[in-house]
This record gives C-alpha cells, structure tokens and sequence, in this order.
C-alpha cells in the first residue's frame, strides 16, 4: 500500500466511525473515489475494503514510516471526523485509537493543526447563522462571490486546518439566502439540502485532502519543501466552483417557495458547476490576494458570524 493510499484508507475509516454515514454520503464518496480513479488506481477497490472491513486500520498505519506523514495522516482523521460538527463518542473513541496506533507523542497529536480543526468545527455549530440580507438580486449575487472567493482562497492556505471552515462557510451563505426569501432555516435543513444537492460533508472534505495529495502534498510534509502550485489551484478551482454554484442553486429553490424536487436541485447544481469554473479564472487575482489577508483569528471570526 503506497503513503497516498494508506492516508486515503485512514481518511475512509474516519468517515465510517460513527457509523452515521447515510446511502447519500456513502454515494457521495464512492464517486469521489471513481473521480481519482485515473491517478489511483486502486482508490475505488480501497473505498469498497475500508466499507467492507477488507482491510484493517493497522495494514494503513503500517504503509507510513515516515513520521511527518503519520501525523498527516492524523490531522486529515481529525478533520474528516469535523465535517459536521463537533466529534461524536464513536470518533473521538476512533482518534484516540488511531493516534495509539500512528505512535504520535501527546504534544505532536495535539499540534496546531489538530486544535484549529477541533475549534472550527465547535465554533460552527455554536455559531448563529448571520444577519440576513435582503432579497436584492444584485446583493445576493455579490454575497455568493464573495463566499465562493473566500472558500477558494481558503484552499491555497497551506494550513490543512483552513479546508475544515470551508463548509460552516457554506452553511452559513445558505441560510443567509433563505432568510432573504423568508424562510428560517437550522443547520439541519441546510445540511440536509447539500446532502440532496450533491455536496456531501465528508466527501468534500475527503476530495479536497484527496486532491492535494495527489498534488505532492506528501512530498512537501515529508521533504520540507513548498507545495506546487498547481495542487493548490486545484483544490481552489473546487471549492469556488463548488460554493458558487450551491449558493445560486439556493436561490432558485429559496425564491420559488422550495418547490424544488431533488432530482431537479443535482440537475441544476450539475449544469451550474461548469461556468463556474470558468468564472474562478476570472476572479483569481482577487482570490490569491484574499488569501495573503487570511489568518486563523479571521477564518474562526467569519465561522462564528463575528
């Protein structure tokens, strides 16, 4: 089993400890697993042997000697286990024993990283949603872009901690369109409508480390030296696309009164991912230039709705 793999397979076992994972988030990651197929191979045979119980946490622990990648590895568990809010007893359980298993000393488990991840996650789901804005067009337009140029600045953060404020972001921009068109929403309902629309919490989560891996992350934790751009470009590319296009979808099922059907949500998520990918390229100095601005203390204040 290769490093990228073996993080992978850790990273899939992450997303299974609670067991709470529905048919739509499981759907969600085995096409994110096809998606990689091509640059690795065995990533959709892995999917179905970490869901299947084919292979074992320890045969992944075992594929990673080098101990900067042991602690990525546990910082990407931690992560995938805040995709939807603060840990649950199952995963923190699952941490516990993965940091046993990875022989991480106390002071490099609870790194900064680690501690920035768990913080974001708690702070989103106490946070308050956000001051509603109103229904103007133009308004709401802006407020999706602007959104969608933090989450892509977000990605070309070295940090893996900054990808953990990417979806409380998200939430946050759809409950701002529903409130716009009168309607009160709780984080509930919102994660449950990108769960219909397609963009799955852990799946995000697992395609954005996924990508970056596969990007020669690996390298930079384990050489020193400073990722390419081009992985981060990547990342970034999903991210703005990926929430520009949620949130207009918003707008059409908050504004027509929520009459949506589900097949019709993905239908439009699907046919809007395209031009807004093509919109990133047009907005990428302003992105690069959000991201030297971005610290901690602003990521966490912007979760919180400060």
């Amino acid at each position: 089993m290769t490093p990228e793999n073996a993080i992978l397979s850790i990273s899939l076992f992450a997303a299974f400890a609670d067991g709470a994972n529905d048919d739509r988030e499981r759907e969600h990651i085995r096409r994110f697993a096809e998606t990689l197929s091509g640059d690795l191979p065995d990533l959709p045979r892995l999917y179905q042997d970490v869901l299947l119980k084919r292979i074992r946490l320890e045969d992944a622990v075992q594929a990673l000697p080098d101990a900067g990648q042991r602690q990525f590895a546990y910082e990407m568990a931690v992560c995938v286990c805040d995709a939807d809010g603060a840990q649950s007893d199952p995963e923190k359980r699952f941490l516990r024993e993965l940091k046993k298993q990875l022989a991480l000393e106390t002071s490099a488990a609870e790194s900064a990283a680690v501690s920035q991840a768990d913080d974001i996650a708690v702070a989103a789901v106490a946070a308050s949603p956000g001051l509603a804005v109103s229904a103007d067009e133009a308004e709401l337009d802006r407020s999706i872009l602007n959104y969608a140029i933090l989450n892509g600045a977000l990605e070309l953060l070295p940090q893996s901690w900054a990808s953990v404020a990417i979806i409380p972001l998200q939430v946050k921009m759809v409950y701002r369109i529903g409130k716009a068109y009168g309607h009160e929403l709780d984080q509930g309902h919102i994660k449950e409508f990108l769960a219909t629309v397609g963009v799955g919490l852990t799946s995000q989560y697992l395609e954005q480390f996924g990508r970056k891996l596969l990007g020669g992350l690996l390298g930079r934790i384990a050489g020193g030296t400073v990722a390419k751009i081009g992985s981060a470009a990547t990342g970034m590319a999903f991210s703005f696309a990926t929430t520009y296009a949620l949130g207009q979808v918003a707008r059409r099922y908050y504004a027509g009164g929520r009459q949506m059907s589900g097949q019709m949500l993905q239908a439009t998520f699907r046919d809007l991912l395209t031009p807004a990918k093509q919109l990133q390229e047009r907005y990428l100095p302003e992105i690069q230039q959000k991201a030297q601005t971005l610290d901690a203390g602003q990521i966490m204040a912007m979760v919180k709705g400060n």
